[in-house]
């Protein structure tokens, strides 16, 4: 439902060339933000035409691990999950936006960001505290050198890319960085056994796994993977099952314990 998960409109790679440029003078204080909203003059990004690919359909939307990470999250006011959104300083900038394909930040208006069609560092106060990349044979190049760089120049604390082919198009099956002092430095990435890595990440308290091709989120509280959709339909039928033959049992058993009695 809208209230649980933010997912906008996908936006197209066509701008995966630019770069990052800080814009100049001040964040928009609150105040002023605010009064921009009440005169209904709160800049917009523009529409934006659709991924040319399958692969976030793929690995992250059929599999359902943005509904299954913004469940984990909570918070759905104030902590948002977005999939192929701009974002840039400002919706008007012309220059430097990126459309990350998996995208979370904390402490941030999400009705907002709905409202202006993207994510506007400077209206929404900070930048993401999260952005992830799935390689595709178009943008895999692209992924692992200039967005690097971006995102850092955004100060976005952590980065994540997830080959689906297992590094033939990044430089790895699976990586992070981590923003330290202004530049990103590699997350550890741990191979738990033959086609299963893990690295971990601090923003989300979460392990990101490359399992056998898929992605994977790995909550370190329970020790279990986040389930996805259809591995909570299949957990809810299996329930079902048991608990109709539990009751077919104890239908057996009452009627032995009657026919013992009359007997």
């Amino acid at each position: 439902s809208a209230d649980r998960l933010l997912i906008l409109r996908p936006a197209s790679r066509a701008s995966s060339q630019a770069i990052a440029i800080r814009p100049s003078g001040e964040a928009m204080t609150s105040k002023l933000k605010q009064q921009l909203q009440e005169a209904g003059k709160l800049e917009k990004f523009p529409d934006f035409p659709p991924r040319d690919d399958m692969q976030n359909s793929l690995y992250l939307y059929r599999p359902s691990l943005l509904e299954a990470l913004a469940e984990h999250l909570g918070n759905h006011d104030t902590t948002i999950v977005l999939g192929e959104v701009p974002v840039r300083w400002t919706p008007s900038q012309t220059q430097g936006h990126r459309i990350p394909d998996l995208l979370v930040a904390f402490d941030v208006d999400q009705a907002q960001a709905i409202e202006q069609n993207g994510y506007s560092i400077r209206d929404l106060g900070k930048p993401p505290d999260f952005v992830l990349e799935v390689a595709s044979e178009s943008t895999g190049e692209n992924d692992v050198g200039d967005k690097r760089r971006d995102y850092a120049n955004f100060g976005i604390p952590e980065y994540w890319r997830f080959d689906p082919t297992g590094g033939q198009r990044h430089d790895a099956p699976i990586a992070g960085d981590r923003l330290v002092n202004g530049a990103y430095q590699p997350v550890e990435i741990i191979e738990l056994e033959p086609e299963h890595l893990h690295g971990r990440s601090e923003v989300l308290n979460l392990g990101l796994c490359w399992n056998h091709g898929n992605l994977r989120w790995y909550d370190p509280a329970t020790g279990q993977h986040l389930m996805t959709l259809a591995e909570e339909r299949q957990a809810r039928i299996a329930e079902e099952e048991a608990c109709a033959a539990a009751e077919v049992r104890i239908r057996q058993l009452e009627e032995e314990l009657r026919n013992r009695r009359e007997g």
